[in-house]
């Protein structure tokens, strides 16, 4: 391992990353650990990891602010694709990865590193994200994953190693839940949530970081209204804001309305099932209103095909192949469906429940003279025989050969 000179370490300053330095330099011949912390959110988890980081044993840290990237260029095109993996989980944990490790891999190139490392386990879909981003921006770099060499086995281990070497940690061997938070959500994985027979604690104090239980909310609806430009959330209530305030303002309202909260049994990429819980308040809101607009925009067909594109997408974000030709072409079709979602969506929050409040837009195909159920003149009802008698032909074809059964 003599070759090791100079690590680069993804760097959150939790339970894994935060023993990893003091491992690093102990079975990597002493090398020179630089940290690299990507801001995608994290908000006070931030708080004091430049000191954490040089005691441990980092010979410095990088804080890198790409919270507008992030949403800009990875979270509003997932959106727009409406991909939601297995009809439940908006992607949070999945689409921070590849631009963490883009930038990671800047930095490693510009310091001159020999390696990156990650603290992801082996059993995760993290290590796949991370490592797949590093090889297609660094496809020769080595790459260290500890979970992958060393003999910790559990968490209790990890903490014991952590108060063998000194290093503050912020949990407790009660609270030791493993956590993914940034902008558009926090994941919950671990202790009692590893058995899916136990109800979620989600009045428990300190559980719930985003917002309140459907049960803690108001008695009262909170009513909201988002605008759109193409397929691009660019207003709350015809208030103007940027792309991270209008996240961080969804956050709020959906939090206080108890929107969002998931319990999900997911089926991850290394090909077990883990139980985990999510909460998403403003992405929620606004996935749920970004596919009502294009209830009314997108004709029957572009709809339906864009929900299996949805689907696939859903899976390459998930996969950890957001770096690949097929994602990149899948995004293009979905922009080209994007040019007439414009519009305002008005939505009713109470309790956990979005409830649709209103939907209006410049390019809406829907037409009351025709949809109406009263007199119209623009609807001839004697026309749908003919499209039937042609529609049903092959049916009736096959009828007469005897060759359809129950």
């Amino acid at each position: 391992m003599g070759d090791i000179k100079k690590v680069v370490l993804a760097y959150s300053g939790g339970l894994d990353t935060s023993i990893i330095i003091p491992w690093l330099k102990e079975n990597y011949d002493n090398c020179e650990v630089i940290a690299v912390s990507g801001d995608v959110g994290q908000g006070t988890e931030l708080d004091g990891l430049e000191e954490k980081a040089k005691k441990t044993g980092a010979s410095k840290l990088y804080i890198e602010d790409l919270n507008k990237e992030f949403i800009e260029d990875y979270v509003f095109p997932t959106i727009k694709a409406d991909a939601v993996y297995e009809n439940k989980y908006l992607l949070g944990t999945s689409f921070a990865r590849p631009i963490i490790a883009k930038r990671i891999v800047e930095i490693a190139l510009a310091e001159g590193a020999d390696a990156i490392c990650h603290g992801c386990t082996g059993k995760g879909n993290d290590q796949v994200r991370f490592e797949l981003a590093i090889k297609a921006f660094a496809p020769d770099m080595k790459i260290i994953a500890p979970w992958r060499e060393w003999n910790l086995k559990s968490r209790d281990e990890e903490i014991d190693y952590a108060e063998a070497h000194n290093i503050p940690l912020k949990i407790t061997r009660e609270t030791n839940y493993s956590k993914d938070k940034n902008i558009w959500h926090i994941s919950h994985e671990g202790l009692d949530l590893e058995d899916p027979a136990n109800e979620p604690m989600y009045n428990k104090e300190g559980f719930l970081e985003l917002g309140v239980s459907p049960e803690q909310a108001p008695d009262k609806p909170t009513y909201v209204t988002i605008s759109f430009e193409k397929g691009v959330p660019v207003a709350i209530d015809g208030e103007k804001l940027g792309s991270v305030e209008i996240v961080k303002k969804l956050n709020q309202l959906g939090g206080e309305n108890g929107i969002g909260i998931v319990d999900l049994v997911e089926n991850r990429l290394v090909g077990m099932k883990s139980r985990g819980v999510y909460e998403t308040p403003g992405g929620t809101i606004l996935y749920h209103a970004h596919n009502k607009l294009e209830e009314i925009t997108l004709d029957r067909d572009t709809y339906h095909f864009k929900q299996q594109v949805g689907l696939r997408f859903a899976e390459l974000v998930y996969f950890g192949q957001w770096y690949t030709p097929l994602r990149k072409a899948l995004s293009a079709f979905v922009d080209s469906t994007q040019e007439t979602v414009t519009g305002d969506v008005k939505l009713k929050l109470y309790k956990g429940n979005i409830i649709d409040a209103g939907v209006t837009s410049p390019y809406s195909l829907y037409d009351a003279d025709i949809a109406t159920f009263d007199e119209d003149e623009v609807y001839d009802q004697k026309d749908s025989a003919g499209f039937i008698n042609l529609f049903g032909l092959p049916i009736k074809v096959q009828a007469k050969k005897g060759l359809i059964t129950e």
